[in-house]
């Protein structure tokens, strides 16, 4: 007796499963700080998949460690004021919130479109694993900026506002 086995493609075909990802952005990624934007590290590919929108990192020499990762409003990566103080990557404004709310609730919530799952750096400062977006169409992209911060990110707005993820260390803009 035969064992039938149902291939990958037929098996999410047959749940009605779309595994059809395109490419539709390639975004520059570079380093900022408080003087401005600094060296390239990598590219992050933004394609549509499914089941929301994937953003595949090809990032090197960043921290090691998990980072907040978020599209921000503002096509800019460029420092700006904030307290009194030059900035890295101000100028991209706050976290993008299509709906006008307020709360910083992770990429599931119903808080900022803006928040992505944490990006995964690894030991060597590269950065590969794709992440997933659900929320997020990529018509609602372009002229926006998508930011690396450089501590994690606890999808909340306590103790910390935004997640806590700390300073803007790498920035693009999605074009």
């Amino acid at each position: 007796m035969k064992n039938a086995l149902l291939s990958p493609a037929l098996f999410f075909a047959a749940f009605g499963i779309s595994l059809t990802v395109h490419a539709d952005y390639t975004v520059q990624m570079n380093l900022v700080d408080a003087d401005g934007v600094g060296k390239s590290i990598g590219q992050v590919t933004v394609s549509e998949a499914g089941q929301g929108t994937l953003f595949t990192p090809s990032l090197s020499d960043l921290p090691p460690g998990m980072h907040g990762f978020h599209v921000h409003a503002k096509p800019s990566c460029e420092p700006a004021e904030k307290s009194g103080a030059m900035e890295p990557a101000e100028g991209a404004g706050s976290h993008y919130e299509a709906d006008k709310n307020p709360k910083h609730a992770g990429p599931s919530g119903d808080g900022h479109r803006g928040d992505l799952p944490v990006l995964a750096v690894a030991s060597d400062g590269t950065a590969t694993q794709p992440v997933l977006a659900p929320r997020l169409k990529l018509n609602e992209l372009a002229g926006k900026s998508l930011m690396i911060h450089a501590g994690g990110d606890n999808y909340s707005d306590k103790p910390h506002p935004s997640g806590g993820g700390g300073k803007r260390i790498a920035c693009g803009i999605i074009k």
